[in-house]
């Protein structure tokens, strides 16, 4: 079977060399890193993009592709319904078809236990005038066809969207470069270059660039990167298993999801089906270290209770990945270009089972892709976006805990205003670095 189509082999679109100088660099080329480098380029700011493998190559285009206001945190949905207004907007600019369309997403319910979180979502939902709502269980067999099983209801918004991630970051990247962001592929940021409590510029293994200000927003590396300079994030290793069917009739024009199977009808007439509740943790030596930040989140258990104590090879938090290295030697960004985590066997066989099981009229499911994903999450399940205030010029966003794709665009232009010095329009203190070292509790966002 394929499994994913972009790796290292693939040609480089973007070449170097990097420029010596920048007015801004950002480290990682996912949808965060994408389009806060494409609203600086608006403003006419200077701006290098280094991505150490292939744009897109890791979370940014193995995520389901949901792009979604519902079961938000209620301090994210702000930025999301702008993000949402952005990503119609860029699907414009881009001029290419991303695959962007409004077809909702819709969680079911197998409980009352279920329905009760819905109906405490309604709150949030109506607070911000969502187009939310909750169906009965007629109501929902109606929604969507064809399934074996009567739910005891659903909660559904039909403004919700869904894109192509595979098709969507290339172009979101194309029109970056024409905006004037120079984005160099195969090129790992190894260290920041720090004098005075001030960012001065960056060490790639392509040479030195001079720069004042600098983004980290490398996902499943940005904790490594950042602790190699005394800046603590507490991230954890989240493995997700994803399959792509061949064609199919359709059932729902949109996602949806219950605790077994998600599924999300794609351009291309298959589905993209992923488990529905369930995750494998790595837990290496930083999880280890930080595990009394995450006691809350397990507690409410939003990725699952799989856990293996050992990482493979090279992984951001394998045992064996360096903690530390000098500028002008090898980074263990390097050794790893994509992070490419094989997708499970037996998850794979279960997605499929439980997508036929509840969809009996499909007597076939054949699978045209399959991939494995790590996810960047943080113990309150809500991403880090802010200044590091122990090194000027330094910020990070990172931490999307499997949400970023839909936020993306959103979180792009606050960094960006926030890197001017600008109003972000919104209230970042949920998302604020210290809260994990301010003796604050932790808060996990809602595990919908």
């Amino acid at each position: 079977m394929p499994t994913f189509p972009f790796s290292e082999a693939d040609p480089i679109q973007h070449p170097g060399p990097p420029p010596k100088t920048s007015e801004v660099v950002i480290v990682g080329g996912g949808i965060i890193g994408v389009t806060t480098a494409l609203f600086l380029a608006k403003r006419n700011i200077p701006v290098t993009l280094l991505e150490k493998g292939r744009i897109a190559a890791e979370q940014s285009s193995r995520n389901w592709g949901w792009i979604r206001k519902q079961g938000r945190d209620a301090d994210e949905l702000p930025i999301v319904i702008e993000a949402i207004r952005l990503w119609r907007q860029l699907a414009e600019e881009c001029g290419e078809d991303i695959g962007l369309t409004q077809a909702g997403v819709t969680y079911l319910a197998n409980s009352d236990k279920d329905m009760a979180g819905f109906e405490a979502f309604m709150k949030i939902a109506a607070a911000y005038d969502l187009d939310t709502r909750l169906l009965d269980g007629d109501e929902t067999g109606k929604l969507i066809t064809g399934m074996s099983r009567k739910f005891k209801g659903a909660m559904t918004t039909p403004s919700d969207m869904r894109a192509e991630p595979w098709l969507a970051m290339p172009a979101f990247a194309r029109l970056a470069v024409r905006e004037g962001v120079k984005i160099v592929e195969n090129c790992a940021a190894r260290t920041l270059e720090i004098s005075g409590g001030r960012v001065k510029g960056v060490w790639t293994e392509a040479g030195y660039i001079e720069a004042s200000t600098v983004l980290v927003a490398g996902g499943a590396w940005s904790s490594l990167f950042l602790k190699r300079h005394g800046v603590s994030i507490p991230q954890l290793s989240v493995r997700v298993t994803v399959a792509a069917t061949e064609p199919l009739p359709e059932i729902y024009a949109g996602a949806a999801a219950d605790e077994h199977i998600a599924f999300r009808r794609r351009q291309d007439g298959g589905y993209t089906l992923a488990a529905g509740g369930s995750h494998l943790l790595y837990l290496g030596p930083d999880a280890f270290r930080h595990v009394t930040r995450y006691l809350p989140a397990l507690r409410d258990n939003p990725f699952g209770t799989r856990y293996f104590p050992f990482a493979p090879p090279g992984y951001p938090d394998a045992w064996s990945t360096p903690r530390a290295w000098a500028p002008d030697t090898r980074s263990p960004f390097e050794r790893m270009r994509v992070l490419d985590p094989v997708p499970e066997t037996a998850k794979l066989r279960s997605i499929e089972r439980n997508f036929k099981h509840l969809f009996p009229r499909f007597e076939t499911v054949r699978l045209k892709a399959a991939w494995g994903g790590m996810i960047d999450a943080m113990p309150d399940v809500v991403p880090v976006v802010d200044r590091v205030e122990a090194v000027g010029g330094l910020f990070v966003a990172t931490g999307m805990s499997g949400h970023g794709f839909g936020i993306g665009p959103g979180i792009g232009r606050i960094v960006s205003d926030l890197i001017q010095g600008n109003r972000s329009g919104h209230d970042l203190g949920r998302f604020r670095l210290s809260r994990f070292h301010d003796g604050s509790a932790i808060r996990p966002g809602p595990a919908l």
